[in-house]
C-alpha cells in the first residue's frame, strides 16, 4: 500500500471534492439517467449515453478519492521538529542566483501541487534538491534549462 502525503489543506480539498461529488454530482447524473431513459429508445439516446459517460467518470473519481484518504498521511508541518530545515509542507523563499529573482514554494503531495500558485510536489527535482537545505544555504537544482543556483532565503512552517 503507497503512503498518500499530504497537507491539512490538501486532505481538506479532497474531502471536499468526494462530499461534492457523492452528494451532488451523482444525485444529478442519476436524475439524468432517469430522465433520458424515460424518452423511450436508448439505442439512439444521446443524452443516456452522455450521462452514463459522466456517471463512469464520477464513480471512477469516488474511487480514486476515497483510495487517496484511505492511504493519506496527513502531515502538518507545525506538528514536526522545527529546527530550519526544509521539510513537507513548508514556505520556503528562494533566490535564484543567476536570475536574481526571487520565489516562494511550498512542498506539498502530488494531488496538491500547482506551480501556478506557488505548491510543487514532494517528488519534484526542486523540492527533492531542497528537503533538508536551512535558510541560508546554497542548492543546486536540476531545472528544464540545466542546473541552476538558489539560496534559500527562509523556511517558514504553516
Amino acid at each position: 500500500m503507497t503512503i498518500t502525503p499530504l497537507t491539512v489543506n490538501g486532505a481538506e480539498l479532497l474531502r471536499a471534492e468526494l462530499h461534492r461529488l457523492k452528494h451532488e454530482e451523482r444525485p444529478s447524473v442519476v436524475n439524468a439517467i432517469a430522465e433520458a431513459r424515460a424518452q423511450g429508445d436508448l439505442s439512439e439516446n444521446a443524452e443516456y449515453d452522455a450521462a452514463k459517460e459522466r456517471q463512469g467518470f464520477i464513480e471512477g473519481r469516488i474511487a480514486e478519492l476515497e483510495s487517496k484518504l484511505a492511504t493519506a498521511q496527513i502531515i502538518d508541518p507545525k506538528d514536526l521538529e522545527q529546527d530550519g530545515r526544509v521539510v513537507f509542507g513548508t514556505l520556503v523563499q528562494l533566490l535564484d542566483l543567476e536570475a536574481d529573482k526571487e520565489s516562494t514554494y511550498q512542498i506539498v503531495g502530488e494531488d496538491e501541487a500547482d506551480l501556478k500558485v506557488g505548491k510543487i510536489s514532494i517528488s519534484s527535482p526542486i523540492a527533492r534538491a531542497l528537503i533538508g537545505k536551512s535558510a541560508g544555504d546554497v542548492v543546486s537544482v536540476q531545472a528544464p534549462g540545466g542546473a541552476r543556483e538558489v539560496e534559500i532565503l527562509e523556511v517558514r512552517y504553516g
